[in-house]
């Protein structure tokens, strides 16, 4: 496994354990639909959270979250309405992202909740 993908999947695992301490059940990981994948469908407050995680080194370059590009969004968006229908949910959906700063400084998480909206 290359290691960005080593990386990003440490970062999935410090938003997973985040979301579980502030409450969210997780109900899906690197979900799939067609060639779109969802790093995290998670739920709390009868609401169904889509969660993009972003994990950098640094913030030189800019915040992860500002590399969550239109394209992605509108690719999550379509991801969320396949699993919406798939799993016949009822509920209000929300798109987070999970920023982390990760290196030999520590960590850093920044939750970003409704950062984006369906209408992209």
């Amino acid at each position: 496994m290359a290691e960005h993908n080593e990386f990003g999947n440490v970062g999935e695992t410090l938003a997973q354990e985040y979301l579980v301490q502030n409450g969210y059940k997780i109900l899906a990981t690197n979900w799939h639909y067609r060639h779109k994948e969802v790093d995290i469908i998670a739920e709390k407050d009868n609401m169904i959270v889509f969660i993009e995680v972003k994990t950098r080194k640094t913030s030189f370059f800019g915040e992860p979250e500002m590399f969550v590009t239109r394209e992605k969004q509108k690719s999550y968006i379509q991801a969320a309405n396949a699993y919406i229908n798939q799993n016949n949910r009822t509920e209000e959906v929300r798109f987070d992202i999970i920023a982390i700063i990760l290196n030999s400084s520590g960590r850093k998480v920044k939750h970003i909740e409704d950062a984006f909206i369906a209408s992209v």
